[in-house]
């Protein structure tokens, strides 16, 4: 109901502004014109976010301090701290990082915006910014309309400076014009009443314009034609920086969990802050005196004052939060719950990576397939363990094969149909149906990455019907008087525990000599199960060591062996094995002689 009455509402306001005054149009369309530039600068700095970002991100974010340092650098190149929430957020969703990190970045973020401050103080009230603005603009849309992905993205981030300087000048250009016909300093209110309000009014401009970057640019521009007292600046600086939260929160609302812990983060720092600084507020004032006449700064210069303001109270905020960012992150995990819990045998199981945030960017949609696909095979492995009733601990042990096959998870028949429908179904079905909506942003070579992690899971499904094909037979035979089937589908067995064995090794190796001598041992693996060609089952029936039946039984069954180690091959080769690896891997291929020296 609030969302239909405020829209209308701001509508109205603007419109009656427009009417009563043509120099509020100009202070309007000033602010249109940089949130503009805003988004644009944001498409720009997209097209480069599918690499090197991301790269950047997983190396600089392994200790507090790095994360504070990269939230800071990112903001200050990207001015948008709402960008780097929203990244932050996908890539917290795709759970490539945790959530202390994801804090860190958020309280350097929010020292990276002072640097559009000092900017918009030092620079762009004092020049003719619009000269600037022109080429700018001019270069980009030349470079927007080019195909290349590069040339793009600069023509954006081009084009969105352009529109940010542009409009910086028409807002600054509004409020010298708007002063002579009305003094908004005139509605100037003291004391701790004044800051309230201010307050109050600074949390609505940021609700309304989605940037705390605007409004404190908006700010500044008003100051500098003095429309607004300095102190009443000071109080919408705050105002601004409380509802900056807003946009963390609404982009949180489809993210995971640890997404929402962050905005919760996010939003107890800047509640926080602001507290201490409205308490504070006059000893701040004081100190920010005392810094501004000590590097110089005029007593008459507000605006370059309230920047050093803006960098006090965001870098004392920062300090005080270092010490407990461990003891937010257990507040918000203990307040903040996760309403998927592990799935019981009898529950049924979800996806953990997959939701809306980490669809804004291609790479972290992609990051959050594979872990989902990593997520399903982990459910598989166990269903293909439970289906050949053997123990998934013994399995991944160092325990001798013979007594990995002989320690029975069960001596009930165990339900792969009903496992299927519960860990494995519900949670392929969400994997392609998010692929589907991802492959809508994607470049043509990335749709080819998809594709392969769709067969990947398609894989990891056959693996486990194969495994309930399979299953009759083990159960069958393991109580028969004929030792020699017994022994036949022991081998089975066997031959299927080396092979996960091998599997589980490749997911956690990432030296290359390893992995490609584990490649070629799981492929002379897979052509064990082929006991027609070996003459194994000849030997048995001529002999006449089994009967007809068991020997259709074994062949059959060899084939779902067969099939079951060929699926887990082919899902580990794109989950696990780096491309540019498996490019090596396939061009070295070693002979059935050498492969036989590596398995002795």
């Amino acid at each position: 109901m609030m969302k239909k009455i405020l829209l209308p509402s701001i509508l109205m306001i603007l419109a009656y502004g427009f009417w009563i005054s043509p120099d509020f149009k100009e202070i309007a369309a000033g602010v249109s014109i940089f949130l503009f530039g805003m988004l644009t600068l944001e498409e720009g700095f997209k097209a480069f976010s599918g690499g090197t970002l991301e790269k950047i991100l997983k190396k600089s974010t392994d200790k507090l301090h790095k994360s504070i340092s990269f939230g800071f650098v990112a903001t200050a190149i990207m001015q948008s701290s709402s960008l780097v929430s929203v990244l932050t957020i996908s890539f917290i969703g795709a759970g490539l990082i945790g959530l202390s990190q994801g804090i860190g970045i958020i309280l350097g973020a929010n020292i990276g915006t002072t640097t559009g401050a000092w900017l918009m103080a030092g620079f762009g009230l004092k020049v003719k910014i619009s000269a600037y603005a022109m080429p700018m603009l001019v270069f980009g849309v030349i470079l927007i309309f080019q195909k290349a992905k590069a040339l793009k993205g600069i023509g954006y981030i081009l084009a969105g400076l352009g529109f940010l300087f542009l409009g910086i000048h028409y807002m600054k250009d509004g409020f010298e014009a708007f002063k002579e016909s009305i003094d908004l300093a005139s509605f100037a209110v003291d004391g701790f009443k004044g800051l309230m309000i201010f307050i109050g009014i600074g949390i609505l401009a940021t609700v309304v314009m989605q940037s705390s970057h605007a409004t404190i640019v908006l700010i500044l521009a008003a100051l500098s034609v003095g429309q607004i007292t300095y102190e009443n600046a000071l109080a919408l600086t705050i105002g601004a920086n409380i509802g900056t939260t807003i946009t963390a929160v609404i982009g949180s609302l489809s993210s995971n969990i640890d997404g929402k812990r962050l905005a919760g983060a996010h939003f107890i720092f800047n509640i926080v802050t602001a507290i201490i600084a409205v308490i504070f507020i006059n000893q701040i004032m004081d100190l920010v005196a005392a810094i501004s006449d000590f590097i110089g700064i005029a007593s008459d210069n507000h605006t370059l004052r309230l920047a050093v303001f803006d960098s006090f109270f965001k870098i004392m905020g920062v300090i005080m939060f270092i010490p407990f960012v461990d003891t937010l992150v257990k507040f918000l995990e203990k307040t903040l719950n996760s309403k998927d819990k592990i799935p019981e045998v009898e529950s049924y199981d979800t996806a953990q990576y997959l939701n809306d945030s980490v669809l804004e960017i291609p790479a972290t949609a992609m990051a959050a397939i594979e872990r989902e696909t990593k997520h399903l095979y982990t459910n598989a492995f166990e269903i293909i363990a439970h289906g050949l009733n053997l123990k998934r601990s013994n399995i991944l042990s160092k325990m001798p094969l013979e007594d990995v096959v002989s320690d029975k998870y069960s001596a009930d028949t165990i339900d792969i149909g009903g496992f299927y429908e519960r860990r494995i179904k519900g949670i392929y079905g969400e994997i392609i149906d998010f692929a589907a909506q991802a492959q809508s942003d994607m470049s043509a070579e990335d749709i080819q990455v998809l594709y392969k992690l769709k067969l990947a899971n398609r894989d990891i499904v056959d693996a486990v019907k194969n495994t309930q094909s399979l299953q009759k037979n083990i159960l069958k035979y393991s109580t028969s008087t004929n030792q020699h089937i017994i022994d036949e589908y022991n081998s089975i067995k066997k031959d299927l525990v080396e092979f996960l064995r091998i599997i589980d090794t490749i997911s956690n190796t990432k030296e290359e000599d390893v992995l490609l001598t584990l490649l070629s041992k799981t492929r002379v693996y897979i052509e064990r199960y082929d006991i027609i060609a070996n003459g194994k089952l000849d030997n048995l029936i001529r002999n006449h060591l089994i009967t007809n039946e068991m020997a259709t039984s074994l062949m059959n069954d060899s084939a779902y062996a067969y099939d079951i180690s060929k699926n887990l091959l082919a899902m580990a080769e794109v989950i696990f094995v780096d491309k540019d690896m498996l490019d090596i891997n396939n061009s070295m291929l070693i002979d059935d002689d050498e492969i036989e020296q590596l398995l002795k």
